[in-house]
């Protein structure tokens, strides 16, 4: 049986990237019991609307090890700031509430799923 929320009872994972502004990223970054992958994208960018397809395989692959979230650099100018971030698309990893791995450029699901397992150093 999936994991469920115990407030209102849908899927913690629903195998497919969620959206998220500055405050559910920082509430997905404070629980910090699943590691984070995060897609820092802009609608105009177009090795981001590349990658989509493939971040969104990914999740069916990463989740439930990992949550798979996509933070829109447009509308969370500050954030993406904080974070460092110079070019797009980036990727995130988080694990235990801090940043463990990061890389930028567009990536198929094999290098997504590759690169994510091995900073995590878990087998496919």
């Amino acid at each position: 049986m999936a994991a469920r929320c115990g407030a209102c009872a849908k899927p913690l994972f629903e195998q497919h990237p969620h959206e998220v502004d500055a405050r559910a990223f920082d509430r997905h970054l404070s629980a910090g019991e699943v590691p984070l992958l995060v897609d820092v994208w802009a609608p105009w960018c177009g090795p981001c609307r590349a990658m989509a397809p493939a971040f969104e395989r990914a999740a069916k692959e990463l989740e439930p090890r990992v949550r798979l979230l996509k933070l829109n650099s447009d509308k969370e100018p500050a954030l993406s700031g904080a974070l460092g971030i110079r070019a797009i698309p980036t990727l995130l990893l988080f694990q235990g509430h801090r940043e463990i791995a990061r890389t930028s450029g567009a990536m198929n699901v094999e290098g997504l799923l590759g690169w994510t397992r091995g900073a995590l150093g878990i087998a496919a």
